[in-house]
């Protein structure tokens, strides 16, 4: 089998890197992004989640060559559109209904798409066009007997205002109220991209970095809308999301952390060793969930490799995992997560 061997390396040397995971961290993917120059084949890439026991995977847009990789892999799996896609899907019903007959309708159930991202980030007037598409997505699954498959949508913590304390949240725009009671009727959790890293770099002076890595010891807030005490920064962004949704009248919508990561070079902070702490602690954390929503949270690392053609900022090329010449590790991480997790403000973004 091709790459069998380096494949082999890599596993070896992560170690204790997932031989099996328990099914209470099963809920860690990890995102698998393609801008780069020297990323291994799909075939490779969907070995290594496989060899790793990674159940998860994020797509940012429809690529055969990687959803053919999928086929029968047993790896659930988060479709992205483009950006570019959004307009044109909440245009009209047929638009939708061609995506689906030429995008998933081949590959499902062999691959296992479990929700669509109906966009990444948008902002401004594009964002605007989200409830339509997702409506006339939603339709076309359902007529093409996919409905098991749920729409949604990837935000960024920019799409919530009052942000602190995490009970004060409100979505900042009217059209995610529209966004969360669709997802209420369709059962569909909400994406978020939740990035404590830049939470921080906004804000170094009153974030500290052990309460924005996990790290025992850090200064505990208390929200003073609630009195609920958050020991991680990621807790209380989660739960500013949460408390968005109950104001938009969607209480009982999900969110699925669709990327969270800390990059290891090119910027403030960001060294192997943090980047290893604070992956390894959501990996740990994510079993037990939030002060606010309690319970196991479906969570995917961003991301599998470094990409070498990211614009932007230096730490754009450095949230990987594996290196993507080779796929060894580039630290250590135990996906399976320690037995003793740590139980141990906020606007965190990041571009594609």
């Amino acid at each position: 089998m091709r790459g069998f061997a380096p494949l082999l390396a890599a596993a070896l040397l992560v170690g204790v890197l997932i031989a099996s995971a328990p099914a209470s961290v099963q809920s860690i993917g990890v995102c698998y992004g393609i801008i780069g120059s020297n990323l291994p084949s799909p075939q490779d890439v969907v070995q290594l989640y496989r060899s790793l026991a990674i159940s998860g995977m994020r797509v940012y847009t429809v690529e055969p060559p990687a959803l053919d990789a999928l086929r029968n892999a047993g790896v659930d799996l988060i479709l992205g559109t483009t950006n570019d896609d959004v307009a044109h899907l909440a245009a009209s019903a047929s638009n939708a209904a061609f995506w689906v007959q030429t995008n998933v309708k081949p590959y499902y159930p062999d691959v296992k798409i479990k929700y669509i991202a109906v966009g990444n980030e948008l902002t401004g007037g594009a964002a605007q066009s989200i409830p339509a598409a997702m409506r006339n997505l939603n339709n076309a699954l359902g007529a093409a007997g996919l409905s098991a498959i749920k729409v949604s949508t990837a935000v960024k913590m920019d799409v919530i205002a009052n942000s602190f304390p995490p009970s004060g949240a409100v979505f900042a725009q009217p059209y995610m109220t529209d966004v969360a009671q669709l997802l209420a009727t369709t059962g569909a959790p909400l994406l978020a991209n939740v990035y404590p890293y830049f939470a921080y770099l906004g804000n170094p002076g009153n974030i500290s970095l052990s309460y924005a890595m996990f790290q025992s010891g850090a200064p505990p807030v208390t929200d003073s809308g609630n009195s609920l005490v958050y020991t991680n920064l990621f807790d209380a962004m989660l739960d500013a999301i949460y408390a968005a949704l109950e104001k938009a009248g969607a209480p009982g919508v999900r969110v699925v952390v669709s990327e969270s990561g800390w990059p290891s070079a090119g910027g403030v902070a960001a060294t192997m060793e943090n980047t290893r702490t604070y992956n390894q602690g959501l990996v740990d954390h994510v079993a037990h969930g939030t002060p606010k929503k309690p319970g196991p949270i479906e969570a995917y690392l961003f991301a599998m490799f470094n990409e070498n053609q990211k614009t932007g900022e230096e730490t754009e090329r450095n949230f990987g995992l594996f290196h993507p010449t080779n796929k060894a590790p580039v630290y250590p991480i135990n996906f399976a997560g320690s037995v003793a997790a740590n139980r141990t403000h906020l606007r965190g973004s990041r571009r594609h």
